[in-house]
């Protein structure tokens, strides 16, 4: 039986685009194992999907020897948070323009962050950007 106590799961990838297909897998194993419903799973496949896409190509510069780390665990009852690590430098979270404001209408840096901010319930960066942790209320 699954517990709070006991629930971890983890996957290394190489700094690939092409291994976006093995995260959704270790996403879906997730769902399973937490019986999430479709709405939830949905905020999480697209909010880590797009994670893992700007640790590869901004944290990582598509290095393919550097690797990009996923661990999922329950942090209480209610919160499975999902963190996202690259081999990268970080970055200060405070650069990126607001999408949403008519003067930024155009750029195109910045999007995934506040899609992934939108659908997750709490968006944390640690170890000077280069670790992601991604909320979500279950």
């Amino acid at each position: 039986m699954l517990t709070i106590s006991n629930y971890f799961q983890e996957i290394n990838i190489p700094s690939d685009i092409n291994e976006l297909f093995s995260v959704e897998v270790f996403l879906e194993r997730i769902k399973d194992d937490l019986n999430l419903s479709e709405n939830i799973f949905a905020n999480i496949i697209i909010s880590v999907t797009e994670a893992v896409n700007n640790a590869i190509i901004h944290g990582n510069k598509n290095d393919i020897t550097k690797k990009v780390t996923i661990t999922a665990k329950l942090s209480d009852a209610h919160t499975l948070s999902i963190f996202v690590k690259d081999n990268g430098d970080g970055f200060d979270i405070n650069s990126l323009k607001d999408p949403t404001l008519i003067e930024n209408i155009f750029y195109e840096s910045g999007r995934g962050v506040f899609v992934m901010k939108h659908l997750s319930d709490d968006m944390l960066y640690h170890d000077n950007g280069s670790l992601l942790e991604l909320k979500f209320k279950l």
